[in-house]
């Protein structure tokens, strides 16, 4: 079974994975690693997928949390399983050891934390909407909040939307035109009055921007790499029905 994370070196200090859509056990449409309570797939085999996950990171599956994601810049701060349902939130910060912060993506942008000087991680779920409402801002003023200090946190955007996959329409590229004009060198021209969209720069901008010691993207995209990741967009032009989640881990 190949190998089903990735990893960069640039949150070596700490245990986690951008996990790709192989060595799972969902078929079909889902085939094979997919993490989305969400979806359609059987139940049963999310679960199990889950947990090939959790031993991956090495921990209970039980402590493997997911927020119930909602395009938002809200953040939960993390110290055990959830005693009843996932709120909802789009980020998580923790300085627990034994728990997993994952994010689910199927194109949006998963990014993770850590200051492992403070012993503090986090992930969050970037969509553009989430993006430019300023969820990483969020989750790096969560981690200074529990003792992070913004020269010690790295963060790393992991599989997501390329920006020659992402084609837009002009009313989308006046939603950020409106926020700061500056958010044009995120676009260029695409075919008639379409743009492209530069989603994973756009989100290392904005890390970059908050002072931080580092951030990049681990430059693979979703869309483009059919056997390696779940995309929502690949799966609308396709016109399936549903689409799997691919999850994305991080744990002290």
């Amino acid at each position: 079974m190949p190998r089903s994370f990735l990893s960069d070196p640039a949150l070596d200090d700490v245990t986690h994975g951008f996990f790709t859509r192989q060595g799972g056990v969902s078929t079909g449409l889902y085939t094979s690693l997919n993490c989305g309570q969400s979806s359609d797939d059987d139940p049963a085999a999310v679960a199990a997928n889950r947990k090939i996950v959790a031993d991956a990171m090495d921990v209970p599956v039980g402590n493997l949390l997911s927020v119930y994601q909602i395009h938002s810049p809200d953040v939960v701060e993390v110290t055990g399983p959830w005693p009843d349902e996932r709120p909802k939130a789009d980020a998580m910060v923790t300085r627990t050891k034994g728990i997993a912060l994952g994010i689910l993506t199927a194109d949006c942008a998963p990014v993770l934390f850590c200051d492992p000087d403070a012993g503090i991680v986090g992930a969050a779920h970037a969509g553009w909407k989430g993006a430019l409402g300023g969820v990483t801002d969020s989750t790096i003023d969560a981690m200074t909040a529990l003792g992070a200090t913004r020269e010690n946190i790295t963060a790393v955007v992991g599989p997501c939307i390329s920006q020659r996959a992402y084609e837009v329409g002009p009313e989308f590229l006046e939603t950020f035109m409106t926020e700061d004009p500056a958010f044009s060198r995120f676009f260029t021209n695409g075919e008639g009055d379409r743009y492209l969209f530069d989603l994973p720069m756009f989100v290392v901008n904005k890390l970059r921007a908050a002072d931080i010691k580092d951030a990049s993207w681990i430059g693979r995209c979703t869309f483009s790499e059919p056997d390696a990741f779940f995309s929502y967009r690949r799966t609308t032009h396709a016109g399936e029905p549903d689409y799997g989640r691919q999850l994305s881990v991080i744990t002290l």
